[in-house]
């Protein structure tokens, strides 16, 4: 019975012991771009919508607190970038890819303009459809 308990209690210690304190580990924050994007994009005859639902990485509350007071600044830049969007650029999951890209710099170049740092690590597309 002894050996039994010992063994458990060894088990049971172990993963306590290798876990980091929570103070040293960087925690990860995504923080959503609420409510979604929606708006018409392109040129020609028949219209074309998307729907894109954006989240962005930030690595602390500091930095979500920034994004979040920039956001009207964010979004209306991502708009303008939707809206300059083509067909082919929206089609492909290449495109889609690049575009993806491309929202991330832009949003990089706004905080930096702002802030002095992009705050921002990545963008994503959380779902983007289009029509």
């Amino acid at each position: 019975m002894k050996p039994l308990l010992l063994l458990l209690i060894a088990f049971f210690s172990v993963p306590a012991m290798a876990a980091e304190p929570a103070s040293e580990v960087s925690k990860t924050i995504y923080y959503s771009l609420f409510p979604a994007f929606v708006g018409n994009y392109g040129s020609g005859e028949r219209l074309r919508f998307y729907k894109a639902d954006v989240s962005l990485r930030v690595t602390d509350a500091a930095a979500e607190a920034r994004v979040k007071h920039h956001e009207p600044l964010i979004r209306n830049q991502l708009v303008m970038l939707f809206s300059q969007q083509t067909e082919e650029s929206m089609q492909s999951v290449e495109a889609k890819e690049t575009l993806r890209l491309e929202a991330l710099r832009q949003v990089q170049s706004v905080l930096a303009q702002e802030e002095g740092r992009p705050l921002v690590s990545d963008l994503l597309f959380n779902n983007l459809i289009v029509q």
